[in-house]
């Protein structure tokens, strides 16, 4: 058996905040210990929020994530404000000075109507002049490519049970890639297999999208270190501004 909370602590392992370490959370944590309020949308484990409070952050912190087991280990730590649902349930009115998608989760957001609900909802629980970053891979990049059987990895989980973990692209539709990954044993044994679509915009439609919901653009880089976007950009890291009501 390898559960949803197996999963959850396997990414963890995989995938641990360390702003020492990759230049990306390095990027987050700056905004995030310089906001007294923030919003973390689909917080995953909670980690970015974790380390914040760990760091003295004084101020509210929450987290709204879908997934019940990432949920759960979230909220292993009890002073963070932990909330089950997607970016489009937000809820609250003019109370975060940031909001934060991080670890690509923006490109999760696959259709039209999912993106203007969610960015509605960001944009009415920012107080105005607060500000949302996230980011999203830049399509002429075409990350996806490296997502393929040869690529697989190995890995000792927290249990101690070694894993194989590969990932497929399923299907390309206009900018929605849909793809799997799937954990098996050593020996090929398959233990899980998780499925799902992501959206690869580019600046412009996203500008578009961001512009609709009253989002004013304050920066792009096309990487961590705040360089600009170019023609060999990999990312796209926003940080936009709530304007008035569109």
């Amino acid at each position: 058996m390898f559960s949803d909370a197996d999963a959850a602590a396997l990414y963890d392992q995989l995938n641990p905040w360390d702003p020492a370490l990759w230049p990306s959370d390095a990027f987050y944590d700056e905004l995030v210990m310089a906001a007294g309020s923030v919003l973390d949308l689909g917080c995953g484990t909670g980690s970015m929020l974790h380390r914040a409070r760990e760091q003295g952050h004084a101020g509210r912190l929450v987290g709204i994530e879908p997934d019940r087991a990432a949920l759960a280990r979230a909220r292993r730590r009890g002073d963070v404000e932990w909330v089950e649902g997607t970016a489009a349930d937000a809820r609250w009115e003019a109370e975060f000075d940031l909001a934060t998608m991080v670890s690509h989760a923006f490109q999760c957001l696959v259709t039209d109507d999912d993106l203007r609900a969610s960015l509605a909802a960001v944009h009415s629980a920012l107080r105005v002049g607060g500000r949302f970053a996230f980011e999203t891979r830049h399509p002429q990049a075409r990350a996806w490519e490296q997502w393929n059987p040869a690529h697989a990895s190995e890995t000792t989980d927290p249990t101690g049970r070694v894993l194989r973990i590969q990932h497929q692209v399923e299907s390309v539709v206009d900018d929605v890639i849909t793809l799997s990954e799937t954990t098996a044993g050593p020996d090929g044994t398959v233990l899980r297999v998780d499925r799902s679509s992501l959206r690869f915009l580019d600046p412009a439609t996203l500008n578009t999208f961001l512009a609709e919901a009253g989002f004013e653009i304050e920066a792009q880089y096309g990487d961590w270190l705040r360089g600009p976007v170019t023609g060999s950009s990999r990312e796209i890291v926003t940080l936009a501004r709530r304007g008035p009501r569109p």
